[in-house]
């Protein structure tokens, strides 16, 4: 019969698994922000009723946007092998997974930003564009910071959804809490690992949203202004 593996033994893999996971989720949350937010902003500014309305750039942009977040993360994973490998010198480890997530989130982040920035209400917009302030300052200015707690609960949502994109990548030894999961805990029959990565990741994404919430509670002047 085989011996449990010792405690210590499970901490050292979970602590390992756990910097692979934020490394990879880290990274690629700050790629899929960076690109994101001006997906999300363009949409915007370019629907109808917008800034700049444009309905052929809209709907071209909008169609791109909608193909991203439908393909399925495992198939995307691998069909962006090559690429990866092109971009980072391999298609296997914890760097390699970045770029599949990174372009996963991208459509999905900017799709929650256009959602965020249409419920800013006109008459704040309208008000801005009466004092001649430039599209890019109404942008800046009242779209964006009027959305501000919104706008970091979606990249709170991001993360979680990295998390979990993130574990799928464990299939291909994408390295992290995943990885182990599956090639520690699941194949070697080792419940231990299993369980207790499976515990430990439902903690670690519980204590992530809550730092998202509490912050974007931090950021909301219209809370704050009616304390």
């Amino acid at each position: 019969m085989r011996s449990a593996t010792p405690w210590s033994d499970v901490l050292s893999y979970l602590v390992e698994a756990t910097g692979e996971t934020l490394y990879m989720v880290g990274v690629s949350t700050l790629i899929a922000t960076a690109f994101g937010i001006p997906v999300g902003v363009w949409l915007q500014l370019t629907a109808r009723g917008g800034l700049r309305p444009n309905p052929v750039v809209h709907r071209i942009l909008s169609f791109v946007t909608d193909l991203g977040r439908s393909m399925p993360f495992i198939v995307l994973l691998v069909a962006l092998t090559s690429v990866t490998r092109l971009i980072v010198g391999g298609s296997i480890g914890s760097t390699a997974v970045i770029v599949p997530l990174a372009v996963g989130a991208i459509p999905f982040v900017g799709r929650l930003v256009q959602n965020i920035l249409s419920e800013v209400h006109v008459t704040v917009v309208e008000a801005a564009i009466t004092t001649g302030a430039s599209t890019l300052r109404i942008v800046r200015s009242v779209l964006i910071r009027e959305s501000l707690p919104a706008l970091i609960n979606a990249i709170g949502v991001t993360v979680i959804a990295l998390i979990g994109y993130s574990a799928m990548a464990g299939v291909i030894g994408g390295g992290g809490l995943g990885d182990l999961a599956i090639r520690e805990g699941y194949q070697r029959f080792n419940d231990r690992i299993l369980w207790s990565t499976v515990a430990w990741l439902a903690v670690l994404t519980t204590v992530i949203q809550l730092g998202f919430t509490r912050a974007a509670r931090a950021s909301d002047r219209r809370r704050h202004a009616s304390v």
